[in-house]
């Protein structure tokens, strides 16, 4: 096989803010792989919560270029097996990973659902993001958007206010991601007022390490809590079972299609509810995202929908949420 890393600004539509953070761009890394006339797309962003950066990432990779060219492309599994053996980043396994399922389902002309034996004629609606701002810019980002689910971003002095004033505004589905910003006393106090505002979960309301109080919160919540940050790597899964009620896999975070993919089975076999996120990716990430679709039970695969312009073709999201998945095999993407 044969690398190229490309790297990218993604320029968003709007400020993104949650409870931790604003931007107005993100820096994504894609990384091209390469082998008889075709190519695979895999991408990482970078995230400061987590200690990523493109330059940190592109170095792992010119660091194990021979090792990874080098590589008889068998199967997605075993070559992230393969992988693994060099201590990577999860957020750089991850590019590498999604580039290699992509390469993987172009070289057997067929989709990666397909060759997962999964149909994708049914499948969750993706939630589309209203990030942290002023009430009325709130409203106004959630009447630019019409979508029939959303998820909100909070985590400040008036949260319940905010949904209160958006749900004058719509009768979508509403999720609610505080980022970690909430104690387990106001979840459980703002979970019935939630509930009745059209709420449908909670992701990830308390700090990633409060699980004493999130022992509380599941017993006492009226509404699920889904858990994000968490729930990072394959390990987390068992982990979070008994104080969550599903958990919301990102690629980005715990290494990309190959572990996400366990990470799937395993909830399911704990009885979790499953969800995969994104992390403002473009079409690359987002398209692999949606191979996935089939095995679950939400997703917010909207990061491509939030930028200014995409750098990729690949799965395009109609306005009634619709999916349309491209002829294109493996993820389906081309750079543009």
């Amino acid at each position: 096989m044969q690398i190229a890393l490309k790297k990218y600004t993604l320029k968003l539509a709007h400020t993104f803010t949650i409870s931790r953070e604003s931007r107005d761009e993100q820096d994504t890394l894609i990384v091209c792989l390469s082998h008889d006339g075709k190519t695979g797309y895999g991408e990482a962003t970078s995230n400061p919560y987590y200690g990523i950066t493109i330059e940190k990432m592109m170095a792992e990779i010119e660091s194990n270029r021979a090792a990874i060219e080098n590589y008889e492309l068998d199967s997605p599994e075993n070559f992230y097996a393969h992988l693994e053996t060099m201590g990577l980043h999860k957020f750089t396994l991850c590019a590498l990973d999604l580039a290699a399922n992509d390469l993987y389902g172009k070289l057997h002309g067929k989709p990666l659902y397909e060759i997962w034996g999964t149909d994708n004629s049914h499948y969750p609606t993706t939630n589309y993001t209203i990030g942290i701002a002023s009430i009325d810019k709130m409203v106004e980002k959630l009447k630019e958007k019409p979508w029939p689910v959303y998820k909100i971003k909070l985590g400040t002095k008036e949260d319940v206010a905010i949904v209160k004033e958006l749900r004058k505004h719509t009768d979508a589905i509403f999720r609610i991601d505080a980022n970690t910003a909430w104690t387990a006393e106001e979840t459980i106090k703002n979970a019935p007022i939630l509930k009745e505002l059209g709420v449908e979960f909670l992701e990830q309301p308390l700090k990633a390490d409060d699980w004493e109080g999130m022992k509380l919160v599941r017993a006492q919540s009226v509404l699920p809590v889904i858990a994000d940050e968490s729930c990072i790597v394959e390990s987390d899964v068992e982990k979070c079972g008994p104080y969550f009620h599903g958990i919301n896999i990102k690629l980005t975070k715990c290494g990309g299609l190959t572990p996400a993919r366990r990470m799937i089975k395993k909830g399911r076999e704990l009885g979790l509810q499953l969800m995969v996120g994104c992390m403002t990716e473009s079409s690359v990430g987002i398209s692999a995202i949606a191979q996935l679709l089939p095995q679950l039970d939400y997703v917010d695969m909207d990061g491509a929908m939030l930028l200014k312009e995409d750098i990729a073709s690949g799965v395009s999201i109609l306005e009634n949420g619709e999916v349309i998945f491209p002829e294109l095999p493996g993820s389906g993407i081309q750079l543009l």
